[in-house]
């Protein structure tokens, strides 16, 4: 997906007395001022290597959670953690369940199976609870929006505590002896985006009596984690959550970490380190088999305890990846057989049995390649329950609201959601949420790409790096610093790891840096030496041999040359013709554009690479939709096979390209458009 580049600014006066004050490397308190960082009260607070920790009592109901959870341990009742699925909920039933066992509480977990009982409470399991002599279920991570569940809680003559961080639904909220959420109005926070692991903590802290330093100790790496795995803005305590469990995790770890790290080397751990390396191994648990082996591997007592734990949990993640790829093939297959599933503002792609673990990563996928809100929904028995992730700028839960009568059920938030529908009402389902994205967004939101800011590539070094260590921990609301380099000469490509990701040596001014490029191929790289290129890039350090080098990534690599309003401008206008056949002469390529288009693909025997691709390297002369109407008219004329890849045929006779369908149709529609 092309993104647009968009450079921060900053206040250069801000940035200079935030410098001068904490004693800051300037190019830092650029950074940090082009983030909105600009009082001496924050910069103190972001730079401060202290913890300051909001009194849990700021939460509504914690006295009544704690009355609740604390009169169950005194008389003995049984009380049993009722967590989620993903790494956040595996992360607050591990903290809690730990920490009320410690207090001496007659105390046990659940974690519902997302195949058979989806997410959050659901009476089936409460009545097996009910059969257990369980008295009083403490949720985490879920339960903010289970009226009836939580009715039939007290039916049963159970008692109820909620502790979520999800947003409150519309209308009354469950019955409860406590709600602990960060959301309710009646609070008295200033800060609110915590996870559910992070309001867990909370309500232990709530109830514990001794050293608060002791509670931290033992408790904020799976803060940390579940913080960091449930892409939480790594801003205010989340911050201080976040840098404490790193410090845990790299000076203290718990058995399960030291099984981890002995498995991905002993380093110094990062938000990112965390986020790509152990969370997506804890969630596989919860997508693919029993969460609760996971809360087993981070409790573990010993490392030979964590160690055949951590087997599982990589072997269910290794079965994730090849479950999520054979989806990801299905799926791009249907839509090269049927493209018209691409081509509107919305994707929305079902298909029999896809595993309901992988569905919502599938979505992220298909959502990143084509720049679209996207559904992946998965077909049994008559019945699709599907997951959607969008893009910054449309709201998906709005949009399902608007098509809530093709649905059985549906929920989530702006950038994430599930549906539950009939598999008879998938097509008019796609329909429908395609009518409400042309009406309320008659030009897509534009992705963005924010560049910290421009620099020279002498500027990144090790030093850099090190000054940079101020800002971390990076993640969410306080991403890794990118740098923009313009105007390079690419001057040799090199595959590393068998070919899974390429290093470029990129020269200016005589000057010469070593870049790599995560996750594409020399073959798929679609730029060659001599090419002068754009690089947004990300540095850190990197040791081999015991020796420190300065490692730089490419976020994104693009053509000197390329001109984004123009792009954003011209698609916008392709798109909008082929969702409504409303377009203007800029679309169609006349003979002039389609010669600049064959001469191109005759000389350089077809093109590999994408058409977004294959326009950057033309746009100073063609439309995207010229281009776009072209190539079509091409295929159709046998003058190319278009597969992924353009292949040129080896047509002797004349071909009229005005004879072919597609410019026909084109340019019939846009003269009933010039006569209305």
């Amino acid at each position: 997906m092309h993104k647009k580049w968009v450079v921060r600014d900053a206040d250069k006066q801000a940035a200079s007395a935030l410098s001068e004050k904490f004693n800051i490397d300037p190019f830092v308190a650029f950074l940090m001022v082009s983030r909105g960082i600009v009082s001496d009260m924050d910069a103190a607070f972001f730079v401060s290597k202290n913890c300051l920790m909001t009194s849990p009592l700021d939460f509504a109901d914690m006295d009544e959670a704690v009355f609740a959870i604390g009169e169950a341990i005194d008389i003995g009742d049984s009380i049993c953690i009722y967590g989620d699925y993903d790494c956040d909920g595996v992360t607050s039933t591990a903290l809690l369940y730990d920490f009320l066992s410690n207090e001496g509480a007659n105390v046990r977990y659940y974690i519902p199976s997302r195949a058979d009982e989806g997410y959050g409470l659901n009476t089936d399991a409460i009545d097996r609870l009910h059969d257990m002599g369980v008295n009083l279920i403490v949720t985490v991570d879920n339960g903010i929006a289970s009226v009836k569940e939580a009715q039939h809680i007290y039916d049963l003559g159970m008692r109820l505590v909620i502790t979520d961080h999800h947003q409150l639904p519309e209308g009354e909220l469950p019955r409860a002896e406590a709600i602990v959420n960060p959301h309710r109005p009646e609070n008295n926070l200033k800060f609110r985006d915590y996870c559910g692991v992070g309001v867990a903590y909370k309500l232990a802290c709530a109830m514990y009596d001794g050293d608060m330093d002791d509670l931290c100790a033992r408790y904020m790496d799976l803060v940390a984690i579940g913080t960091i795995a449930d892409v939480m803005p790594l801003q205010n305590e989340n911050r201080s959550f976040v840098r404490l469990g790193l410090e845990q995790i790299n000076t203290n770890p718990r058995n399960a970490l030291k099984t981890f790290m002995f498995h991905n080397g002993n380093k110094q751990y990062t938000a990112a380190d965390i986020a790509f390396q152990l969370c997506p191994r804890i969630n596989a648990m919860g997508r693919m088999s029993d969460a609760s082996q996971a809360v087993e591997f981070l409790l573990a007592p010993s490392t030979e305890y964590s160690q055949p734990l951590f087997d599982t949990l990589n072997s269910e993640n290794a079965h994730r990846q090849a479950v999520e790829r054979e989806i990801i093939d299905d799926v791009n297959a249907r839509i090269e057989r049927n493209p018209k599933l691409a081509a509107g503002r919305v994707i929305v792609v079902a298909g029999k049995e896809y595993h309901q673990g992988v569905v919502g990563i599938v979505a992220a996928h298909i959502s990143e390649k084509y720049g679209k809100p996207t559904f992946i929904i998965g077909i049994e028995d008559g019945i699709g329950h599907g997951s959607a992730r969008s893009i910054e700028g449309f709201n998906i839960y709005d949009a399902l609201k608007a098509c809530s009568d093709d649905l059985l059920q549906f929920g989530g938030h702006p950038l994430a959601a599930g549906v539950t529908i009939s598999e008879d009402k998938i097509d008019s389902f796609r329909r429908h949420i395609n009518e409400y994205a042309l009406a309320e967004y008659p030009t897509m939101p534009v992705q963005e790409l924010l560049i910290d800011c421009k620099v020279s590539p002498i500027y990144l070094t090790l030093d850099l790096v090190d000054s940079l260590d101020v800002i971390e921990p990076c993640g969410a609301g306080n991403p890794q610093a990118v740098f923009g380099l313009y105007k390079l000469r690419l001057v040799d490509i090199k595959p590393l790891s068998d070919g899974k990701h390429i290093r470029m040596d990129l020269e200016k001014n005589g000057n010469r840096i070593r870049v790599v490029k995560f996750g594409i191929s020399p073959d798929e790289f679609p730029y060659h030496p001599g090419d002068i290129l754009n690089v947004a890039a990300k540095v850190s350090r990197s040791i081999y041999n015991q020796r420190m080098y300065l490692s730089i990534q490419a976020v994104d690599v693009r053509l000197y040359s390329t001109d984004d309003d123009k792009y954003f401008d011209e698609k916008g206008k392709y798109d909008l013709y082929r969702a409504t056949g409303i377009g203007d002469e800029s679309l169609y390529p006349d003979r002039k554009a389609c010669a600049l288009v064959y001469k191109y693909l005759k000389k350089n025997n077809g093109y590999n690479y994408s058409l977004d691709d294959l326009y950057f390297r033309l746009q100073e002369h063609i439309t995207y939709g010229q281009l776009m109407f072209a190539i079509k008219a091409f295929v159709q004329s046998g003058l190319i096979e278009y597969n992924d890849r353009i292949t040129v045929n080896d047509i002797n006779e004349k071909v009229n390209l005005e004879d072919t369908d597609v410019l026909k149709s084109l340019r019939g529609r846009l003269e009933i458009g010039r006569e209305i």
